[in-house]
């Protein structure tokens, strides 16, 4: 027989089976796209006030990556509704249905507070869905001085900081469609739960629940995960070294903002040299927010519905959604 030519064994080799994925991955061009026809409802000074210290949003990355993300969220709700009525009416019972429950997760400092905020205000300004709460998870850490007893103080914001029983329990009474939910309110100036400080939730349409570890499986195989009571999920993703670069910038922001505060918990950052203070913020983020990351946090990624990937800039350049 003899050699085959080059063209016949080419043929030869098998096609490579596709790549298959939970998620389909959209650029930022093709999301961009899905903006068309929508409605930016937000005005560059309200945008100003939702933007955290170091976020650089501007109209541009709302109308081109938030709005769109509001609209695919009221639709979800709407469509999660809409089933649960037809549920009810098949079973021959009233209608039960209860709020969507949206979880955004993701590292320190990589914009996931701002994003919760914005998507607050971009859900409620929807025909469907317009009563949404936001609630953050900072309200469930245990008091310092329980944090203090454990020996935990140093571990703020990794899982065991939290009292993670209370806030499935809140998540239970507000899936059960509770009249009433109360969160407890933590102070970001003072560092600390506020005693007899709550935030009351009354079955709005959606609820978005704001944390670090908010798609942490559950300690053990009989326990009750926080996402399992999420309709919806978002990890808000970058690389780690561009986080750190912003986590250092929000430091240095806030030693000239909130730390210069006589009543905040970091006072005494407040007189720090800027050499000073990029220390100690990088000393923070190696020996806390970055081990929190690595271990805690980004594992939870693939847990999410749909993943929001920065670049350096702050802005999205990527977002996957899970697959139906």
């Amino acid at each position: 027989m003899g050699a085959m030519s080059v063209d016949e064994a080419t043929a030869a080799v098998p096609a490579a089976a596709p790549v298959l994925s939970l998620y389909r991955e959209i650029d930022r061009a093709d999301w961009a796209r899905l903006a068309a026809g929508l409605t930016q409802p937000l005005t560059e000074t309200e945008i100003v006030q939702i933007r955290g210290l170091g976020d650089r949003l501007d109209m541009a990355e709302v109308a081109q990556v938030y709005v769109p993300l509001s609209r695919l969220l009221s639709l979800y709700a709407e469509s999660t509704k809409r089933l649960g009525g037809e549920t009810d009416a098949f079973l021959g019972e009233p209608d039960s249905t209860t709020p969507f429950i949206v979880g955004v997760a993701g590292s320190v400092a990589v914009g996931k507070s701002t994003i919760a905020r914005l998507l607050r205000e971009l859900t409620s300004r929807w025909p469907g869905t317009p009563r949404v709460e936001l609630v953050t998870t900072d309200g469930f850490l245990y008091p310092n001085a329980e944090l203090e007893r454990r020996g935990l103080m140093e571990r703020k914001g990794f899982p065991e900081s939290y009292d993670r029983r209370a806030l499935v329990s809140f998540l239970t009474e507000v899936k059960s469609g509770a009249a009433e939910v109360r969160a407890p309110f933590y102070s970001h100036m003072k560092y600390d739960i506020v005693p007899d400080a709550a935030i009351t939730v009354r079955r709005p349409d959606i609820v978005i629940v704001e944390g670090l570890n908010v798609l942490q499986p559950p300690p053990t195989p009989n326990d009750v995960a926080v996402s399992d009571l999420f309709d919806f999920s978002i990890y808000v993703d970058a690389d780690a070294a561009h986080i750190q670069q912003w986590y250092v910038e929000r430091f240095l922001a806030l030693r000239r903002a909130a730390f210069s505060n006589p009543n905040s918990f970091f006072k005494v950052f407040a007189d720090l040299t800027d050499d000073e203070a990029v220390a100690r913020a990088l000393q923070f983020w190696n020996t806390i927010n970055l081990p929190n990351l690595e271990e805690n946090v980004l594992p939870t990624r693939h847990r999410a519905s749909l993943v929001l990937q920065k670049s350096a800039d702050h802005t999205v350049e990527t977002v996957l959604l899970r697959k139906l």
